[in-house]
């Protein structure tokens, strides 16, 4: 299994598919989104039964889209481990593990993954499913995909079953509200007047038994009395009633003819003489027990509009409203535990006698909630020590009692409390408790949606090494000051920060050193920004400074406070690195007007920036111009490498002593059609941007075995070796040996008719593998020469181990050691450590006679140079050398040091 999208949008897809926490689509759009970031075949998730022994998909996923619905039974199959909460991860053979499992084996599943969807009381509510056709690992990013997948997957379930009882317990209310049990009974009109019982239902809800009263109980009933008999009756009901308190007994007469009235006004039977019989009807009901069933009614409807409100910055304000209200309490608040210290709970919603009031932070010690974290819940009557915000006209610590819940996530593990309390004592705490477990349920689901979307905020928005907004986030903040600027005009600059040789610190040290020189530059970096600029890691070792209100005569400030923020030095492991940067600037309106454009513009400077010594540039439109020609002649070089329409030039190298040719080096040459020669000096480090160099030396090597084989085929002899350059990139290859061996052996070309020039700061990357190297090179019979000797800051116990035989003076020394008196030193040292090792030295850059002479005296070996000769194509080379044979090597090198 892997990302099929870089590890940012894969948290940002995830993050917009959790977001619609709610809806009805919710399920679908999470498979969906699991199945497009990670490549499976299958994402399900499904809602375990009421017995635990089958499940019900809620969504299907595959590959071909959305799939319908099923149930399956899990026996025997790897979802019944995910549904007792292990986490099920079989990255091959799930079918010969659960070979009764007839759906994985319809499916064709070969690797599978199973996680249980976890209820607000650590409950598996559900489980969630990945399979694939192939075998498949669980790398460490898509885990903590799958796991916030999951966690969402779970509240949101939750939330539904919820939703779903509080609908079932609200219609069995309504219907108990609206068909309670009633008594029928006929009276005859004689003294001894009785009731039958048709319905013992009211017995049940009312208490009463028939033998409690004389002419029994009345809950609810119509009865035929003669007027005669009406006083009476009524008298004797309502008798009844007075010795069973608070019942409420109401009732109407109607006649004969229709009419309706009330049947006892002012103690005055209402009923016509002539009425011969009057049907009398009653409602009897408990007073107390209807306003609770009330009470009842709108905590239900409160409830669930709480449940069901749409997560959102207000959700936890409209939570607590909802439920001070259905339970008639005069505070109501949650509270999470603070990160930083457990013993800390700082509030995210309080409401005080229906107000929303500022939060607070306070402490556990002392408190009830210090027994909720752990006991899960608790109530009590007892004052309430908590600082509460005092209400107007009343003392802080009003409360008296109380009933509070724990709040956990996912895992079990407390995150905070919902507490509820009251200015009076609590007479029944059945119903509170009832109403406050779901309302948990829903504030717990929400505090885990917002701990999931800030650890996807951080993923895909934050540096993990600095800390520091990441790319993303830049951009986006970059959009946003471009944007409204452009009406107004108010500048802004962009800066970006590269690290200079921070690879060989990486290369060097190791990468948690790097990481650590990173996480501290950028502390630093910190420091010097003032109110209103923007920091970010782009990426590696490159930053990024957005600076509003800077204009062209701020730059220079700003450059300035950077640079000051690299030269403190950092100390790791009792080290000092002293950093520099290379920074490219670019200002909007002036340079750029639009987000990307500005971007590019900084590129541009920075890339600029690279090449100047002192390593900062301001972005200048010529630049882009420069780029563009660079550009194209990168696409140039591609297409003239690939298609060998380069060439290989020879220098030759002579013996200071004799004028005598000792070699030459082989030197790479590009003329294009279009632009005509082009310097290797703007093609060679092309090739290290690109990475082509391992390309392009492997070309040169082979040019060069070529023409050793070609010049032997026609009875040429070159007296001494012909160097090759070989690349850091080459070098670091660990079967670099192999390779040369192939291409020499191919060519027919003698180890010893080679030397490998290989350049100082190339040998100090890995300084330990390269002495490895070297000694196997040396050991094949290759000749080995350190390139540019003195700008690589190699150490003496490393020269010495190194299996080289020859250094060459770099010509930067060379040029000026007559003028300057330490270039002088320089080659003077060089070439007396030289000795000392039993190594030969050649110089480069030899232009003049006096030079020449110089080096002569100063015991240098062998040059190369103008002095001697440009680079020439083969044939001007062989020109020059002439008729090159083992016994003529004098005369030619005489010739040599003529041309």
């Amino acid at each position: 299994m892997k990302l099929l999208v870089n590890a940012e949008e894969a948290f940002q897809r995830l993050a917009n598919s959790v977001s619609n926490s709610g809806a009805e689509d919710f399920f679908s759009a999470l498979v969906r989104c699991l199945g497009e970031v990670l490549a499976v075949d299958y994402v399900v998730i499904s809602e375990l039964g009421a017995d635990r022994s089958e499940a019900q998909t809620l969504s299907v996923w595959s590959t071909e889209g959305m799939q319908p619905n099923f149930h399956y039974a899990l026996a025997g199959t790897p979802c019944a481990l995910a549904s007792r909460g292990e986490v099920c991860v079989f990255s091959e053979g799930v079918q010969a593990r659960f070979p009764s499992d007839e759906l994985l084996a319809e499916m064709g599943i070969e690797s599978f993954v199973g996680l249980g969807l976890s209820g607000p009381e650590g409950e598996i509510v559900g489980i969630i499913n990945l399979l694939s056709r192939q075998p498949s690992a669980l790398p460490g990013v898509s885990r903590e995909v799958i796991r916030i997948a999951a966690s969402q997957a779970g509240a949101e379930l939750a939330r539904r079953q919820a939703y779903a009882t509080l609908n079932r317990n609200e219609a069995r209310l309504n219907t108990l509200l609206n068909h309670l049990p009633g008594t029928v009974y006929r009276c005859r009109s004689d003294k001894d007047w009785s009731i039958e019982f048709v319905s013992e239902g009211c017995l049940a809800l009312t208490g009463y038994a028939p033998e409690d009263f004389t002419s029994g109980v009345i809950a609810g009933f119509a009865a035929l009395v003669h007027p005669d008999d009406l006083e009476r009756v009524v008298d004797e009901v309502q008798n009844a009633m007075n010795r069973r308190q608070p019942y409420e007994l109401t009732y109407r007469l109607i006649t004969k003819a229709g009419e309706q009235r009330w049947a006892w006004e002012q103690g005055q039977a209402m009923v016509d003489e002539e009425t011969q019989e009057v049907l009398l009807e009653g409602f009897l009901m408990d007073v107390t027990e209807r306003h609770e069933s009330e009470q009842m009614q709108r905590a239900v409807v409160r409830t669930a509009t709480a449940i069901t409100s749409r997560a959102g910055q207000d959700f936890f304000r409209q939570l607590l409203q909802h439920l001070v209200q259905a339970l008639d309490a005069d505070c109501a608040y949650i509270a999470t535990l603070e990160p930083s210290s457990r013993d800390l709970l700082e509030t995210r919603a309080v409401v005080i006698d229906g107000r929303v009031e500022d939060n607070f932070v306070y402490s556990l010690s002392g408190t009830p909630c210090a027994e909720i974290l752990a006991k899960g819940e608790c109530q009590g009557d007892d004052n309430v020590p908590i600082p509460l915000p005092a209400a107007p006209g009343k003392d802080s610590d009003w409360a008296c009692s109380y009933v509070g819940r724990r709040l956990d996530d996912n895992d079990g593990r407390p995150i905070g409390v919902l507490m509820v309390m009251f200015r009076r004592p609590i007479r029944d705490y059945s119903f509170a408790t009832s109403v406050i477990r779901i309302l948990a349920s829903g504030a717990a689901g929400e505090l885990e949606r917002e701990t999931s979307q800030q650890r996807i905020q951080q993923l895909a928005y934050v540096d993990p090494i600095t800390g520091l907004p990441n790319r993303i986030q830049f951009m986006e903040q970059l959009n946003e000051l471009v944007i409204p600027q452009s009406a107004n005009g108010k500048p802004l600059a962009l800066v970006f920060i590269d690290i200079r040789r921070f690879k060989e610190v990486n290369d060097l040290q190791g990468h948690h050193v790097g990481d650590q020189l990173l996480r501290q530059l950028g502390q630093q970096l910190r420091h010097i920004l003032r109110p209103g600029e923007f920091l970010a890691r782009l990426a590696g070792d490159e930053f990024a400074l957005l600076v509003p209100g800077c204009g062209a005569s701020d730059v220079s400030a700003v450059v300035v406070r950077i640079q000051s923020a690299l030269a403190w030095p950092i100390r790791l492991d009792d080290r000092e690195y002293t950093l520099s940067a290379n920074l490219g600037v670019a200002r909007y309106p002036a340079d750029a007007q639009t987000p990307g454009a500005l971007f590019q513009c900084a590129s541009v400077a920075l890339h600029q920036a690279k090449q100047e010594e002192h390593g900062v540039c301001v972005f200048a439109k010529s630049m882009t111009e420069n780029l563009s020609r660079r550009q194209q002649l990168t696409e140039r070089f591609v297409q003239a490498l690939n298609r060998n329409q380069l060439e290989l030039y020879y220098q030759p190298q002579v013996d200071l002593k004799t004028g005598r040719m000792t070699g030459a080096e082989a030197l790479c040459r590009w003329h294009d059609q279009e632009w005509g020669w082009v310097s290797p000096g703007e093609f060679i480090p092309l090739a290290e941007e690109r990475g082509l160099m391992p390309q392009l030396g492997n070309w040169v090597l082979n040019e060069a075995c070529r023409q050793l084989q070609a010049w032997a085929d026609d009875g040429y002899v070159l007296p001494g070796r012909l160097s090759v350059n070989i690349s850091a990139h080459q070098f670091d290859d660990d079967h670099l040996l192999e390779r040369i061996q192939r291409i020499t052996q191919a060519h027919e070309v003698e180890p010893k008719a080679l030397s490998l020039e290989l350049t100082e700061s190339s040998l100090m990357r890995n300084p330990e593998q390269a002495v490895a190297t070297t000694e196997a090179l040396s050991a094949a019979g290759y000749g080995l020469s350190i390139d540019d000797f003195g700008t690589g800051y190699s150490s003496l116990s490393y020269l010495k181990r190194f299996a080289a035989d020859t250094l060459k003076i770099d010509m930067s020394f060379v040029r000026d050691m007559l003028e300057d008196s330490h270039d002088n030193t320089i080659v003077t040292t060089i070439i007396v450590m030289a000795r000392s090792l039993g190594m030969k030295t050649i110089a480069e850059g030899v232009e003049t006679q006096a030079q020449a002479e110089a080096l002569y005296a100063l015991g240098c070996e062998q040059a190369q140079g103008f002095f001697y000769g440009r680079p020439v194509s083969e044939r001007e080379f062989r020109k020059v050398a002439g008729p090159l044979r083992a016994n003529e090597s004098g005369s030619a090198g005489q010739s040599a040091r003529r041309g």
